[in-house]
């Protein structure tokens, strides 16, 4: 006998717990489309040379390739087999970018697409990694140019998102690239050690800033003390309102030495910042955060972090930015953006474990047993009736006794049972069974409907 057992690195639920997953994923595709985002999918696998579009990034060391069993039989005969064909995409935003140069001409710009799909990445086997994950990504992409003021749409988008899922106060933390950029280089940091510096800060909030001090002093860095310490004073800056989220910005660009890069950076984030609050968004809501880095070349803007109020150790919920050009590698067109990305699957699992989000009801709303044999017909019809009405309804088809399908119902996590015996039939009603409350009426079988819908919309107590 072969064990049953799944690989590591992917999340595997129970009924209950997959509903409650649906139910995310539903919430945050409905509040993408609310925003005007139009739905995209693509293949779960790509040809391998359009994926690995540049060498050395640690996220492309994590792909897994595809290949058929005879394609793996053709590649054993060859002395220098190279890559196989396909490869499983690591992200959305690859795909997205083929996709947009594939369809350009067919596409209506700026073009705003959402994408829910699964991911693959060899990760590291540990705890809360995992090599198999859902993606939500929504995207705009500019043909030419892209105004900023879509960089506010983001947060927006994050807010109302956030606060349909109901896991708790959160804050979205913006900065701007340009910002950071021409800071540094009025510092004289720049190049590869610039990279390197952005990549330090960016741990900030996880290492502490006397940690991120001591490693920016000394080697590779090796900055001088006072070039180290007006980098902290910059990275460690936050803000804790709208009004001193623009008078912080004004105090950095009046300690500039005149960084054009700088100053276009510090214009984006108040425009930024006003058309957020424009948008309605809280203002105790999003705050400024210039430690926040999102890579390294990918974004050239506006950047983002979410993170939940109560429970800072889980990190970023929902992150993304603005990124100059998109598909470079597949267009000259220039194809400007901005977008975000929920990675629901390690979400999903780290408020399960901080105990934010419990298993959800069945999405089986009514049970319909079998009473007597000969009323098969009668009890099909009415559960026809319960589903034409919009009820969720299941029914029991081998019949057995009574008591064993009311305890089949609690087990699967089934609120009502609507039971039709002779009785009722003669009497013209039903008796509906209500094992959440322990409660049982009965009505006529022309008013169920009705009392059915009455009683589901009543919060439980």
């Amino acid at each position: 006998m072969i064990t049953p057992r799944t690989a590591s690195g992917v999340l595997e639920l129970l009924p209950a717990e997959q509903i409650a997953f649906q139910r995310m994923l539903d919430t945050i595709r409905a509040g993408y489309e609310r925003f005007g985002f139009l739905p995209v999918e693509t293949p779960a696998f790509e040809v391998s040379d359009v994926l690995l579009t540049k060498s050395g990034g640690e996220t492309e060391r994590q792909v897994y390739f595809v290949q058929s069993t005879g394609a793996l039989e053709k590649a054993a005969a060859q002395p220098d087999p190279g890559l196989p064909e396909l490869a499983l995409r690591f992200d959305l935003t690859v795909p997205l970018a083929r996709y947009v140069a594939q369809h350009e001409h067919q596409l209506a710009f700026p073009f705003r697409r959402y994408q829910m799909q699964r991911v693959y990445r060899g990760e590291r086997a540990q705890r809360g990694r995992f090599r198999e994950f859902y993606q939500c990504d929504i995207d705009i992409v500019g043909s030419g140019e892209l105004s900023v003021r879509h960089d506010a749409e983001c947060p927006a988008v994050i807010h109302a998102i956030f606060s349909d899922l109901d896991i708790g106060s959160f804050t979205i933390q913006l900065n701007n690239r340009k910002l950071m950029r021409g800071f540094f280089e009025d510092l004289g940091i720049a190049g590869e050690q610039q990279a390197a510096v952005l990549r330090e800060v960016d741990k900030l909030d996880k290492r502490g800033p006397e940690a991120v001090r001591a490693t920016l002093r000394a080697e590779p860095f090796g900055l001088p003390e006072p070039v180290a310490d007006r980098v902290l004073d910059l990275v460690t800056v936050r803000s804790t309102s709208h009004a001193d989220a623009l008078a912080q910005l004004d105090k950095v660009e009046g300690a500039s030495a005149g960084s054009a890069v700088l100053a276009e950076g510090v214009a984006e984030l108040r425009e930024v910042l006003e058309l957020v609050r424009a948008m309605g968004v809280p203002e105790s809501d999003y705050a400024l955060n210039l430690a926040i880095a999102r890579g390294l070349d990918y974004y050239t803007g506006t950047v983002y972090e979410t993170t939940l109020d109560d429970h800072p150790e889980i990190g970023s919920i929902c992150s993304g930015g603005r990124y100059d050009d998109l598909a470079g590698h597949y267009t000259k067109s220039r194809l400007p953006g901005v977008g975000i990305s929920i990675g629901l699957t390690r979400l999903f699992w780290q408020l399960r474990e901080a105990g934010l989000v419990d298993v959800a009801e069945s999405t089986v709303q009514v049970l319909v047993p079998q009473v007597e044999e000969s009323l098969l017909s009668e009890q099909l019809a009415l559960v026809t009736e319960l589903r034409h009405g919009g009820i969720n309804s299941e029914t029991v088809l081998d019949g057995g006794r009574l008591g064993k399908q009311l305890r089949y119902a609690d087990r699967a996590g089934i609120r009502f049972v609507v039971i039709l015996g002779p009785q009722e039939v003669e009497a013209g009603t039903v008796t509906v069974k209500d094992l959440r409350r322990q409660d049982q009426f009965t009505v006529p079988r022309a008013e169920l409907l009705r009392a059915l819908r009455v009683e589901l919309a009543q919060p439980l107590v």
